[in-house]
């Protein structure tokens, strides 16, 4: 499949604002049986539609990217997950992003040939780091997306495996800095205690690993004003932002936040 190009850019090419590299607004799609979902602190899921509705919708309302998650993915799945991407990439014409269950190349090869842009991964690449290698030097670092949850235990940044609910020994800034080394194109940063309580992200954390790594950041969990998108840019140095309920309860509409960010002089494109 042809790639798509948004607003005419070439697949791959970040999105620029008056000669600034862009901040990008995601609107995030949990996914689970074929539904979108949404929870807090990664628990108490409710139903939010339909996800190729809700992604044309975002399309044509100002998002700049979308990024998928298939939360309760296994093996058995992967057709359908395949046939969503189908689906997605027919109904918008901007890039997307989709993770869960995420383990082989020939997982991703799949996904990318059925019109993702992306391919997250998460779990796998703990599992087997060398899996991210692998990945990019196959598809290129731009298509590979490595999704970090990690949670803040006793001061120090622990990231879990399985959707939030393993929790490892690993440093969330040593493995962000070693994803990189190994061709990871962007990290997705999910902060599990800021995730779906609407107080903001957790902007220490992303500006530490802005200042480690020099592949973009995704900030994810913890939206709940348009203040706190500007804070993730301002204070947390992040390069997209990331988001489910605001969006897909109509709490904030992309364009009165891009045009919000605008105002506080932050490059996005309207």
């Amino acid at each position: 499949m042809k790639k798509k190009t948004s607003n005419n850019l070439p697949f791959g090419e970040i999105p620029k604002a008056e000669g600034q590299l862009a901040k990008r607004i995601i609107p995030c799609l949990d996914i689970k049986n074929g539904r979108t979902v949404k929870g807090v602190n990664f628990v108490n899921l409710r139903d939010a539609g339909d996800p190729v509705e809700l992604a044309k919708l975002y399309s044509e309302n100002g998002a700049d990217e979308l990024v998928f998650l298939d939360i309760s993915a296994t093996e058995e799945r992967r057709k359908t997950l395949r046939d969503m991407v189908l689906k997605v990439a027919e109904a918008i014409n901007i890039p997307f992003t989709v993770g869960g269950g995420v383990s082989s190349v020939a997982d991703v090869d799949i996904l990318l040939k059925a019109g993702a842009d992306k391919v997250g991964v998460n779990s796998a690449a703990i599992k087997r780091p060398d899996l991210i290698n692998e990945l990019s030097q196959k598809f290129g670092n731009q298509c590979i997306v490595v999704a970090i949850d990690a949670k803040l235990i006793h001061g120090n940044w622990k990231v879990h495996l399985m959707g939030g609910k393993v929790p490892t020994e690993l440093d969330l800034f040593d493995w962000a800095q070693e994803v990189e080394k190994r061709g990871a194109g962007e990290i997705l940063f999910t902060s599990m205690n800021n995730d779906g309580t609407k107080n903001g992200f957790a902007n220490e954390a992303l500006a530490k690993m802005a200042s480690l790594i020099n592949i973009p950041i995704i900030a994810s969990g913890g939206a709940g004003t348009i203040q706190h998108f500007a804070d993730a840019f301002i204070k947390g140095k992040a390069d997209a932002a990331l988001a489910a309920s605001v969006f897909h309860f109509k709490e904030i509409e992309i364009s009165d936040l891009k045009q919000a960010l605008k105002n506080q002089g932050i490059p996005v494109r309207l």
